[in-house]
């Protein structure tokens, strides 16, 4: 008989948090996407050419044409990766720069295949990189530079925000392995149930993203319980292919529902608590002002 996945850890029902109704949540939300990710893939179409040259032009012809594509198709891949990591970098308000800049070598790659490819007697080896060098240009024209920077609040401290962008990349992590998993299952309905629970943690994230200093009270949500998710999910998406028990689907679902509850209310707390935060900042700061007589005393 299937169980109720939990543990030593896991958060209790969303019943106890005041004004949370468990079965109100978010819409589907995929990961961050960029604008741009789909125009990349009309590079390796304009690459196949370059296999036909490959044939039929002997050993040199066979090498050029193949290295030209590979290398085309390399370049692609390092600017879907750029633009993923973009993305990323956008949706966040605490996040570091890319450790590889992937748009710009990407770009440098299409340019060194597209002048691999054009090497021909007739254009000669300047000619070649010249439609290299332009190649290249115009890819970084069309997709832009990675992030070069960091990206983090003013007044917060580098360490702060170093914890709040590891935390977060693990969450992600968790919450993208959730995707990975329930996708097994090969139910739309169910992977909506998970990127509907996936935006429920990704407004928590924000919350914290907003103020590093509720890491404390936020870590465990956002380490241990999306971790327990994430077994949970990979478990109830083997069951789930092997029996298809609706009880384990009854228990998997209501699961979800109880994490909502309590992120939903953890959420809550932490904006509540900021803004109790900073009325007692004003409140202080009038007094102060008031002692010495820059504004007069408020009722």
């Amino acid at each position: 008989m299937a169980q109720r996945y939990g543990g030593k850890y896991s958060p209790q029902s969303g019943e106890g948090y005041p004004g949370v109704a468990p079965d109100r949540v978010p819409q589907p939300a995929s990961e961050p996407r960029h604008p741009l990710a789909k125009r990349p893939g009309w590079l390796i179409a304009m690459a196949i050419p370059f296999l036909g040259h490959a044939f039929g032009n002997g050993p040199d012809g066979l090498v050029r044409g193949l290295g030209a594509f590979a290398l085309i198709a390399g370049g692609v891949f390092l600017l879907r990766e750029g633009l993923r990591a973009e993305a990323a970098w956008s949706a966040r308000r605490v996040a570091r720069r890319p450790a590889i800049p992937r748009k710009i070598f990407g770009s440098v790659t299409v340019g060194l295949g597209l002048a691999l490819g054009a090497q021909a007697p007739e254009m000669g080896l300047a000619g070649a990189i010249t439609v290299g060098v332009v190649g290249a240009a115009l890819s970084l024209a069309a997709f832009g530079l990675d992030p070069l920077r960091d990206k983090g609040m003013e007044g917060v401290d580098s360490f702060q925000q170093d914890r709040v962008a590891r935390a977060v990349t693990e969450g992600e992590k968790h919450l993208r392995e959730m995707r990975e998993a329930i996708a097994r299952a090969n139910d739309g309905l169910l992977s909506a149930r998970v990127e509907r629970f996936g935006e429920t943690a990704r407004q928590l994230f924000r919350a914290v993203e907003q103020d590093p200093g509720d890491l404390a009270a936020a870590r465990r949500y956002m380490g241990v319980y999306l971790e327990g998710a994430r077994d949970a999910t990979v478990k109830f998406a083997d069951l789930w292919a092997a029996t298809r028990d609706p009880k384990a689907r009854d228990d998997y679902e209501a699961l979800l529902t109880d994490l909502e509850g309590n992120f939903t209310a953890r959420t809550r707390s932490l904006i509540e608590g900021g803004r109790e935060g900073l009325e007692i900042e004003i409140d202080v700061l009038r007094e102060r002002l008031a002692r010495e007589g820059i504004t007069g005393p408020r009722d």
